[in-house]
């Protein structure tokens, strides 16, 4: 592939390889100046989508394109999903789901508008169709959304630190204020880092500002080092570190839990044992109702400690995997310049690695939970229902309309089976949602 630069002011073409053209939002300081300098001459940039008949390159293109519409779309409807079910179910309604019902809009704002503009920036070649002010609108959003995203997980980290280490305080510490408090600087600070530098020109060089003003079909974000430095550390390594070290503490804590129960079941094993070889019987009932008590309730909490430490490993994991490798990307060409050229492929890698991250919130914060997958399960069901029963009374109807010319007497029974049938599939939906109440509690 290739990109045609025509000169209007000469009669020759020169050409500019595509693997020298980088697409990506994030850019260091000179990449794309020093690619696209060396034509200056005029403004006028073809795009062409040339494959030289290449099956390896357009297969590569057209799997390059379903991944990228599979993570949108997984992205939009399981966070959709996630808002639904806390809406339709009233006892989902707790602290931490609102932190959770907050991170799945921002997720799905990622989605709409960071993902699709770059989608169309991927499938065109580089070319940007929207203009320049919907560059600076798009490079803002995608910074604001993404910061946002991470900061709620970040909250969720300090909410559940709290909920696990200090149980009892855990009330008096998240009360509805502070948790207002905590949303409106998730969703106010990450402005400071993505409108406002953006739109007055401080995140970038005067030479990028200049090139992007002869080529408004280029929308680079090309960013100088003091930005890099602060914006990826208010909008990934200090909540990171703040989560690693929240999830460190709860991984400690529910492995000291888990060692207390363990040396209780031991030290009443040995009571019990020192007793009987001194000849003083507890009692034979006394015992068996201890040890039926005992067991069940301190094999449960093992398990539960042991699922949060798997469940605390997942989310960290995942965490990681995904927008680290986009961070260290950027930190990196930032300071480094020109000595450390990234060429397109891996430029689009690190973004959508990181974009999968908003797809994969609703699976790790919401599905992992008992409540919330029965929540997903009858939300669902509902969804199925009601388009089954939809499409039921479309035929029904469209069925006594044709046979009316037969029998109206055949006609108004079918009618009345219909609209039986219907009210029944209504009273049942009824019943369902009202029959089990939802559970509140919040695994970890």
């Amino acid at each position: 592939m290739r990109v045609d630069i025509l000169l209007t002011d000469s009669l020759d073409n020169l050409t500019l390889d595509l693997l020298d053209l980088s697409t990506s939002m994030y850019l260091t300081d000179t990449y794309v100046n020093k690619t696209l300098e060396l034509n200056e001459t005029t403004n006028d940039i073809i795009y062409s989508n040339q494959f030289e008949d290449d099956t390896f390159i357009v297969f590569l293109v057209i799997l390059k394109c379903i991944i990228m519409v599979f993570i949108i779309l997984a992205a939009i409807f399981g966070n959709l999903l996630v808002i639904v079910s806390v809406m339709r179910h009233r006892k989902l309604r707790v602290i931490t789901n609102y932190f959770v019902v907050s991170l799945a809009f921002a997720d799905m704002l990622v989605a709409i508008w960071a993902m699709c503009f770059n989608f169309s920036v991927e499938i065109t070649n580089g070319e940007w169709l929207f203009g320049y002010f919907m560059c600076d609108v798009w490079n803002s959003l995608d910074v604001y959304f993404s910061s946002a995203s991470i900061l709620h997980l970040c909250c969720i980290s300090v909410d559940r630190y709290y909920a696990i280490v200090q149980p009892l305080d855990y009330p008096l510490i998240m009360t509805t204020a502070k948790l207002g408090i905590m949303l409106a600087v998730v969703w106010c600070s990450p402005a400071l880092v993505s409108f406002l530098p953006i739109f007055m020109g401080w995140y970038t060089t005067n030479d990028h500002l200049e090139f992007r003003k002869r080529h408004p079909k280029v929308c680079s974000f090309t960013v100088n080092k003091v930005y890099a430095v602060v914006s990826s550390s208010v909008s990934f390594w200090i909540p990171g570190v703040i989560m690693l070290y929240m999830y460190y503490r709860i991984y400690m804590e529910a492995d000291r839990q888990e060692r207390m129960l363990y040396r209780s079941k031991v030290a009443a094993l040995l009571l019990d044992k020192h007793l009987q070889i001194n000849g003083i019987s507890m009692g034979e009932a006394m015992r068996e109702r201890q040890s039926i008590q005992m067991q069940p309730m301190a094999s449960s909490k093992m398990k539960r400690e042991r699922k949060a430490a798997r469940t605390l490993g997942i989310i960290m994991s995942a965490f990681l995997a995904c927008w680290l490798p986009f961070f260290l990307w950027y930190i990196i060409t930032a300071l480094c310049g020109d000595a450390c050229p990234s060429p397109p492929p891996v430029v689009a890698g690190v973004f959508w690695v990181g974009y999968f991250n908003s797809a994969l919130n609703p699976l790790i914060y919401a599905y992992f939970n008992r409540d919330f997958r029965a929540a997903f399960r009858k939300t669902l069901d509902s969804c199925c229902r009601s388009l089954c029963g939809d499409i039921a009374r479309r035929y029904c109807c469209h069925r006594q309309r044709r046979e009316h010319h037969h029998s109206n007497a055949s006609s108004d029974i079918h009618m009345n089976n219909c609209i039986k049938s219907t009210s029944a599939d209504v009273l049942r939906a009824h019943q369902a949602s009202s029959s089990r109440p939802d559970e509140i509690a919040l695994e970890t």
